[in-house]
């Protein structure tokens, strides 16, 4: 894949290396953490002083070299447009389906790759905080959206708009953003959910809808676990049922076909 026939920023590779940066610049806090606190048993990790400090000052550095080096305006690399309403029931439909699928691939790849029992411990500690559950609502259902819709289908797409057709820009966009989330266990959900959220950025235009879209998926995900004692003995939550295979695929076709209608249609990148 060679980036010289391609002018705006960031072309693949590019957005590549600022996703590495990204990750480094927290990693640099986090990894020394880590490793302090199992050889001493402490939670300095999780210690909010120290993360969100790091947390905020590293995204919004990658943001700005990203505005920055696009020479774009700021509302051409996070377009802000209003979108039509209707697309955000047509989301959940969509959403809902696809956390069956998504729940089915996990467990045919958790019988081959089990997690280990850290990576567990690590994910149920996404979803409790200092706040309670209105901790993990601010973590999990707003600010993640925000933020990595900002990169990802703001920085990254509108490099790969520019450069790139439209399938490569959705595809190679999941792919890195399936990839920055270091996590196999989490790869399928990232990737899918990327192509969505990569769709629905060039059907509208708007980074908000994608905003949205990736609150609403995280917020159904965050529900499921959070209730999941009261929701897993529930027949159309039984995996492996074909009539729920048929159910959800109707969802995921219906949610997606109602985005397609309810959107002005491809929406291509000015310079």
């Amino acid at each position: 894949m060679k980036d010289s026939p391609y002018k705006y920023y960031p072309t693949f590779w590019q957005a590549a290396n600022l996703i590495v940066i990204y990750i480094f610049i927290q990693t640099l806090i986090d990894f020394p953490l880590a490793i302090y606190d199992y050889n001493h048993g402490t939670d300095w990790l999780y210690q909010q002083w120290i993360k969100l400090p790091v947390f905020v000052g590293s995204t919004l550095l990658i943001l700005y070299l990203g505005y920055f080096f696009s020479g774009l305006t700021i509302k051409q690399v996070f377009p802000f447009k209003w979108f039509n309403l209707l697309i955000l029931p047509a989301m959940v439909i969509t959403f809902a389906g696809l956390q069956y699928f998504l729940n089915e691939i996990n467990i045919r790849f958790e019988k081959i790759l089990p997690p280990p029992s850290w990576f567990m411990e690590l994910f149920s500690r996404l979803f409790e905080s200092d706040l309670g559950i209105w901790g993990g609502i601010l973590r999990i259902v707003i600010i993640a959206p925000v933020v990595e819709e900002l990169i990802f289908r703001g920085v990254i797409m509108s490099g790969f708009t520019r450069n790139y057709n439209a399938v490569f820009a959705i595809f190679f966009s999941a792919l890195l953003f399936a990839l920055f989330h270091l996590n196999p266990w989490q790869f399928p959900a990232a990737f899918f959910l990327g192509l969505i959220l990569g769709w629905i950025r060039i059907r509208t235009g708007s980074v908000l809808a994608c905003i949205a879209g990736h609150a609403i998926h995280n917020g159904l995900v965050f529900l499921s676990v959070l209730h999941y004692n009261d929701l897993k003995d529930l027949s159309v939550m039984q995996t492996g049922d074909s009539l729920n295979y048929v159910i959800y695929f109707l969802l995921l076709a219906i949610g997606l076909v109602s985005v397609r209608f309810l959107t002005p249609g491809v929406v291509k990148s000015t310079i």
